[in-house]
């Protein structure tokens, strides 16, 4: 369980690390350059996730969106979002089987995001299906203003 803040509002330390790169490495088959979480804050089995990217320049995908004006592109944001929710469902099946994307509902890009921004994605399993289907809500802050937000739904690939 992380530590609280000098204020005791329950939030976990902005540097707790709940996991590192290299257990999110071993729950996770994404590398680079896909993989986009670098470290969990926050982890309440079967429940939820708070994950951490920390954007920089040096993202492939800012050397073609845009060379003048770099945004983290929407759709790798929402794939941030559903790497955390994954780390919730790996936790809850031990089997080594894969949950992919069956879809997302709801998503709303409310700013952009930019090389310096440090993303951090608060997913919440809303419910679960036959140990086969997942729900989840997501959503993503910088410097604590809302950013995106949606919904996604995984599936279990045998």
């Amino acid at each position: 369980m992380p530590e609280t803040d000098r204020d005791g509002d329950g939030k976990p330390l902005p540097e707790e690390i709940v996991m590192g790169i290299e257990e999110i490495q071993n729950l996770l088959p994404h590398r680079y350059p896909f993989a986009l979480v670098d470290r969990i804050i926050e982890f309440v089995p079967e429940k939820k996730a708070v994950g951490i990217k920390n954007v920089s320049i040096n993202e492939p995908f800012f050397q073609g969106h845009f060379p003048t004006r770099p945004i983290m592109p929407g759709v790798l944001i929402v794939e941030a979002m559903a790497q955390v929710g994954g780390l919730i469902l790996t936790q809850m099946d031990n089997s080594g089987r894969l949950f992919v994307f069956a879809g997302i509902d709801k998503v709303r890009f409310r700013r952009p995001v930019i090389p310096g921004d440090r993303l951090v994605m608060t997913v919440e399993l809303l419910r679960i299906r036959s140990g086969r289907f997942g729900k989840m809500h997501g959503r993503t802050e910088v410097d604590g203003v809302l950013v995106t937000e949606g919904e996604m739904m995984f599936s279990l690939v045998d």
